[in-house]
């Protein structure tokens, strides 16, 4: 069998397209996978890394960019030729679209070629663009059950979000620095501003904590710097990187998360059984984040501060109260692997090679 898997731009939409491929690999050693993205998208910079091929697209969004929507339409059609292209010189028995610029043309596209066609929703509040193809492709796979009055019931299935092998490899235990409490930051794929500068801030409301205390830090390429030069005027015990390729092997040295809450995100932490607290990115479409939080929040796994009322005092008082309350810290865990689902992969290859077999 072969199946083309749509979509990227960030790792919240390319890794579970990424986990979704390496099942379907394994298998049988003779199926093949190709992505369709951008070539401004993450899937540009690591695929290739990670052994797989890509295609490109040329796409971009429309919502709220102005003028540049315009633009932004008008290469629609073009990006839809070039998927009737890749589609027909590839020949898949299934196109999955993952979210993402690219996903809209290559799931419609394949839609009206009369290919089997899915497409897996990563967040609570489904996007506009899932909404739309939902329409038309055979079969819907959402991460929460949050999202099933947004889709047609009759093909839609709660899955949940793939997750890559090497979360379920590495032990939740793993990797830890002696007795220091370390704390993983992140803000996605691209690093976060204002978790960046709210994380600085909190440092000397933490100093005397210093010798408790160890971060892990994913800034961005434009804060590695700054950053890096914060903790180490504090002398705090810190890495620093402005990406880290090998997120399964960080979660596994982190005792608390501090991150935005992509869909990917969450569900890397639940399948890790890791305690976060999340800091919602209030632009993304209509605050997805926020409501993908809460589902943690509201379960006993995880806290959430708005980015409106964040700053370094609260931000170093939370990392006090939960470093200082293990009792706590673990409950927070157990709940958070509970809402973890190792199988979300294997149910949307399982439904993918079901839905080739009717053909």
């Amino acid at each position: 069998m072969k199946m083309i898997i749509a979509g990227g731009g960030t790792g919240g939409h390319l890794f579970p397209g990424v986990a979704i491929a390496e099942e379907f690999l394994k298998r049988d050693k003779e199926n093949g996978v190709l992505f369709i993205g951008t070539e401004r998208g993450l899937e540009a910079r690591v695929l290739k890394d990670l052994g797989f091929e890509l295609r490109l697209i040329t796409i971009e969004g429309v919502k709220g960019r102005g003028l540049r929507s315009i633009v932004a339409l008008i290469k629609i059609p073009w990006s839809l030729m070039q998927s009737f292209g890749i589609i027909r010189s590839f020949s898949p028995d299934v196109v999955v679209g993952v979210g993402g610029y690219a996903s809209g043309p290559a799931v419609m596209a394949a839609c009206l070629m009369g290919i089997r066609t899915a497409i897996a929703e990563q967040n609570a509040l489904p996007g506009v663009t899932n909404r739309i193809l939902a329409k038309f492709v055979r079969r819907i796979f959402v991460s929460f059950s949050e999202s099933l009055k947004w889709m047609p019931p009759e093909k839609t299935v709660v899955s949940g979000n793939p997750i890559r092998s090497g979360f379920f490899e590495t032990r939740s235990d793993s990797g830890k620095a002696g007795d220091r409490f370390t704390v993983l930051v992140f803000g996605g794929s691209q690093g976060a501003h204002r978790i960046n500068e709210a994380v600085k801030d909190a440092l000397p409301h933490l100093e005397e904590w210093r010798d408790r205390l160890r971060f892990i830090h994913q800034t961005g390429e434009k804060d590695a710097e700054d950053v890096e030069r914060a903790y180490r005027e504090r002398g705090m015990d810190a890495e620093v990187f402005p990406f880290i390729r090998d997120m399964a092997s960080a979660y596994s040295k982190a005792d608390l998360l501090i991150c935005r809450a992509g869909a990917t995100s969450i569900a890397e932490i639940t399948a890790c059984g890791k305690t976060a607290v999340f800091i919602p990115f209030p632009f993304a479409v209509n605050d997805h984040q926020t409501g993908n939080a809460r589902v943690l929040v509201e379960a006993g796994a995880a806290e959430m501060i708005a980015e409106k009322g964040l700053d370094g005092g609260k931000l170093a008082h939370v990392i006090r109260r939960l470093s200082a309350d293990p009792a706590r810290l673990k409950a927070m865990e157990e709940k958070s692997r509970s809402l973890g689902n190792p199988r979300a992969a294997a149910v949307i290859v399982d439904a993918c090679v079901e839905m080739v077999a009717e053909a």
